[in-house]
């Protein structure tokens, strides 16, 4: 394995999935917001997980951000 093309990968993988993510769920609450589901003041619970198609491996990540 090539360590130096497995990091550039690694990171450009990682890059995508924070940009796409972020994305995501500021549209999601922009929309609840929209709909009145709502306040602005809660703290929601998020989850992420990856998963390592063939090889069984799967990382979950769970946190929370507070909107006000």
């Amino acid at each position: 394995m090539n360590e130096d093309v497995f990091n550039m990968e690694l990171r450009k993988f990682l890059k995508t999935v924070g940009v796409t993510t972020q994305r995501e769920i500021e549209n999601a609450v922009r929309a609840g917001l929209s709909a009145g589901r709502l306040k602005g003041t809660e703290t929601l619970k998020v989850r992420a997980t990856v998963t390592i198609e063939g090889l069984g491996a799967e990382h979950r990540v769970d946190g929370t951000i507070a909107l006000g």
